[in-house]
C-alpha cells in the first residue's frame, strides 16, 4: 500500500481507503461478512475509512467503531458525514442551512455519530450535502470550526453533489474546509477542469468517491440488471442511466490491457490524478477488498492508456434519479 497526504491534515492516508455506505443499507448486508472485509482491508495497510450517519442511520458508523477497538495497534483515519436536517439527497438551490445544517442539527447529529461508534472523535467530519452558498450563512460552518477546537473532530470537510463539482469551489478556496469529497472516475473527470487546481492551490485534500460509477465500471452490469425491491440502485439505474451507462461501460472493454480487470484499470485511472489523497471504493465482500487494496502496489497506468481513458470522458447533468 501507498500513502498520500491529506490536504493540509497532514496525514499519510492510504491510496485506497474504504467506501461504508454499502454495509450500512445495501440489499445483501452482513454484518459478519463486513467486520471481516474491514479487518482484511486494515491488514492490508488501508487507514482511511469513510462513512456516514445516513449509512444505516448509524449502523455502519457502529461498525467502524467496532474495527477501530478490534486495531488499537493502528492509526485508521476515521471520517463521518453529517445527514442535512431536510435528509434530502442532494442538496438543491433553493435550500437554505436552516434547511439543512443550523448549527443545533450540527451539534446533535455529531454528538449522535460518536455514540453510535463508541469513539471520543472522529479524524475528520463531513457536511453530506453542501451549497457553496452556505458560506454567506456563517453559523453552519462556523459551528463546525467551535466543534473542531473542543476536540470532537480533527478536520472539516464537504461531500459534493454528483456531477456538480464546481459547487464547492468557493468552500475551498474560503480557507475554511481540509477535505473535498467528489465523484471522480474514468466518467466524471470534470473535477480536473476547476477544483482540483483550486484544491492543490488551497492545500484541501480530495476524496474520490465513486470510482466504479455505482457498478457501471466493474464491467458486470447489463441492460437487463436489476436488484432486490428497496435496493438504492434500482432507483438509480433507471433505464434512461442504466442503457446508457452500459453502452458506455461496454465501449471501455476492449481497452482493458491483458491480465488486468475493469475495476482495476478504472482504481488504476484515478491513482494516475496526483490531486487525489485516496479512493474509497465502496466493499462490502473480502474477495472486493483484497484485490482493491491490492491496486495500489500496482500504480498508474501506462501513460498511453491513460490518453485513451480521457477520451471516454462522460459530461452529465444532475436528474431526479441522480441523487
Amino acid at each position: 500500500m501507498k500513502y498520500r497526504k491529506l490536504g493540509k491534515t497532514n496525514w499519510k492516508v492510504s491510496e485506497i481507503g474504504y467506501g461504508m455506505w454499502g454495509m450500512g443499507g445495501w440489499t445483501g448486508s452482513d454484518d459478519e461478512e463486513s467486520l471481516h472485509s474491514l479487518q482484511l482491508a486494515a491488514d492490508m495497510g488501508c487507514n482511511f475509512f469513510d462513512t456516514a450517519w445516513g449509512y444505516g442511520r448509524g449502523k455502519s458508523e457502529g461498525l467502524l467503531g467496532e474495527l477501530i477497538r478490534a486495531n488499537k495497534d493502528k492509526k485508521l483515519y476515521t471520517a463521518t458525514k453529517i445527514p442535512p436536517k431536510n435528509f434530502s439527497w442532494p442538496s438543491k438551490r433553493e435550500y437554505t442551512l436552516d434547511d439543512c445544517f443550523p448549527p443545533d442539527h450540527i451539534q446533535r447529529y455529531v454528538e449522535s455519530s460518536l455514540k453510535n461508534s463508541g469513539l471520543d472523535s472522529f479524524d475528520l467530519m463531513q457536511f453530506h450535502t453542501w451549497e457553496d452558498l452556505w458560506l454567506e450563512d456563517e453559523r453552519g460552518i462556523m459551528k463546525m470550526i467551535d466543534l473542531k477546537k473542543q476536540g470532537l473532530f480533527h478536520a472539516v470537510g464537504i461531500s459534493m453533489n454528483r456531477w456538480e463539482p464546481w459547487n464547492g469551489i468557493k468552500a475551498v478556496r474560503s480557507g475554511l474546509i481540509d477535505t473535498v469529497q467528489v465523484i471522480y472516475n474514468i466518467f466524471d473527470q470534470n473535477p480536473k477542469d476547476e477544483l482540483f487546481p483550486a484544491c492543490s492551490e488551497m492545500n484541501v485534500g480530495v476524496i474520490a468517491r465513486v470510482p466504479f460509477d455505482e457498478g457501471s465500471l466493474t464491467g458486470t452490469l447489463t441492460k437487463e440488471s436489476r436488484w432486490p425491491e428497496g435496493d438504492w440502485r434500482n432507483t438509480y439505474f433507471v433505464p434512461e442511466n442504466l442503457i446508457a451507462s452500459v453502452e458506455h461501460a461496454d465501449a471501455l472493454k476492449k481497452l482493458v490491457p491483458e491480465g488486468m480487470t475493469m475495476p482495476e484499470m478504472a482504481l488504476r485511472f484515478i491513482l494516475g490524478e496526483p490531486t487525489v489523497s485516496t479512493i474509497i471504493p465502496g466493499m462490502r465482500k473480502p474477495g472486493h477488498a483484497k484485490v482493491n487494496m491490492h491496486t495500489s502496489d500496482k500504480g498508474p497506468l501506462d501513460p498511453v492508456l491513460m490518453k485513451e481513458l480521457e477520451k471516454h470522458r462522460w459530461d452529465r447533468e444532475p436528474k431526479e434519479w441522480s441523487q
